[in-house]
C-alpha cells in the first residue's frame, strides 16, 4: 500500500501570515484548521487558507521539506506559494471535488 504525506502552507486572508506543515491527510488537516479543532498558532492567528500544498510518498522527504521551507526568508515562501498560486485563492475546495 501506498501512502502520501504532503508538505502545505496556510495563510490568513487579512494579513497573510503563514503557517508550513506536514501530514498523511490533507483534507482532514485543513478542516482541522479551518474547525478551530485544536489549539496553537494557527487557531491563535485564525490561519486556514490553503495557498499551497506538495505530495510526497515519503514521511522522510516531506519532513525534510518541511525543514527547508521553514527556514527560508518569506519572500522566498511567497515567490513559492505566487509559483502556483497567484491570487492566494483558496484550494481547499479544490481537493474536495
Amino acid at each position: 500500500m501506498s501512502y502520501k504525506y504532503w508538505v502545505y502552507i496556510i495563510s490568513s486572508e487579512r494579513t497573510r501570515i503563514l503557517y508550513i506543515g506536514v501530514t498523511n491527510n490533507l483534507i482532514r488537516r485543513i478542516y482541522e484548521h479551518k474547525n478551530h479543532l485544536f489549539e496553537g498558532f494557527s487557531n491563535k492567528y485564525n490561519i486556514n487558507q490553503l495557498v499551497y500544498a506538495e505530495e510526497y510518498s515519503s514521511i522522510y522527504d516531506a519532513i525534510c521539506r518541511e525543514k527547508r521551507l521553514k527556514a527560508w526568508k518569506r519572500d522566498w515562501k511567497i515567490k513559492l506559494i505566487e509559483s502556483q498560486n497567484p491570487d492566494w485563492k483558496d484550494l481547499y475546495e479544490s481537493l474536495l471535488r
